[in-house]
């Protein structure tokens, strides 16, 4: 069974939640909105994600942080 969360932050704080999210390692599916709730990124984290697969995945998560703004964070966790 998976549980949902989110988090309202700013552009500057996304890059940085979204590591702390990812080393927890429960997560499934991290889901980046901007303000208006409108889905901007999608990422499905599978168990073994690492190294050469996170790194563009961060790099566009901070590209996006440079614009976006206010933005949300769902993150489906597996239990």
């Amino acid at each position: 069974m998976a549980t949902k969360e989110s988090f309202k932050l700013d552009g500057d704080s996304l890059l940085k939640k979204v590591k702390e999210l990812i080393n927890e390692g429960n997560i499934r599916k991290i889901t980046i909105k901007d303000k208006e709730g409108k889905e901007v990124m999608n990422f499905p984290l599978t168990i073994g994600v690492v190294g050469l697969v996170l790194a563009p995945m961060l790099a566009a998560i901070g590209a996006a942080a440079a614009v976006i703004g206010e933005c949300s964070i769902e993150v489906e966790r597996e239990e």
